[in-house]
């Protein structure tokens, strides 16, 4: 019998596939079923992420800012009183821009600027909940009338997210048997497992910023979703 060189065998089990040769000189896969399996948990937060902020407008850009400097130097003590620590606090969004007239341009055909207006904002990261709608009473009597938003969240979300990669799991290995049964095959070991998401579902959000009320603003901080999806391969068995 002839042997082939090595380079030509490697060349014949690359064109294997195209030439239509027998399976036997191609490279042999396991039959395998893939599923994604979803688990999700519910969690009451700890945490709540409130992002407010003072804008000002003023003639001149200096006076304008020094306006707002001194409004928000205001909501800061305010927030530090209510025992809201340092490393709580962080600038998150600070501008300042002209105001422009389109109606009345000038001679060039430009838009007149009227004045400036300046724009701070921070988060705040509260750790106690009960005093969340006192703080924003305070902030906004104090000078902030800007509210981008409220978000709810769990400070230490690994031990509920623990139970979700085990419903994830569960999930999975219920769906696979399903299909197996369906196929009338055996499901045999796990070939692989990838995590693909974690994820926090919907959260109550504020976007508006209404007229402060007498007393503490009502805030229900209600549950959070926390979501993991997996993707599992099983062997399907001779």
């Amino acid at each position: 019998m002839r042997r082939l060189p090595v380079s030509a065998l490697a060349l014949a089990l690359a064109l294997a596939p195209a030439l239509g040769l027998p399976a036997a000189a191609q490279t042999y896969q396991p039959a395998r079923i893939s599923v994604t399996g979803e688990g999700r948990v519910t969690a009451t937060p700890d945490l709540a992420l409130v992002s407010v902020g003072v804008v000002t407008e003023g003639p001149e850009a200096a006076a304008a800012l020094a306006e707002n400097s001194a409004r928000l130097a205001e909501v800061m003590g305010l927030v530090a009183a209510a025992g809201i620590a340092p490393r709580d606090v962080q600038t998150s969004g600070l501008s300042l821009a002209p105001v422009y007239d389109y109606e009345r341009r000038r001679p060039d055909g430009q838009p007149r600027i009227l004045g400036y207006q300046v724009s701070n904002t921070v988060t705040i990261r509260v750790r106690a909940l009960e005093g969340l709608g006192t703080l924003l009473d305070a902030v906004v009597r104090g000078g902030a009338n800007q509210l981008n938003g409220l978000s709810f969240s769990v400070s230490d979300p690994e031990a509920a997210l623990a139970g979700a990669r085990l419903a994830a799991a569960r999930d999975a290995r219920a769906r696979a048997a399903t299909l197996a049964e369906g196929l009338g095959v055996t499901l045999g070991p796990v070939l692989s497992v990838v995590e693909n998401s974690v994820q926090a579902g919907p959260q109550p959000e504020f976007r508006a910023l209404a007229a402060a009320a007498d007393g503490a603003v009502p805030v229900a901080a209600g549950e959070v979703d926390l979501a993991v999806s997996v993707s599992v391969e099983f062997l399907i068995l001779p």
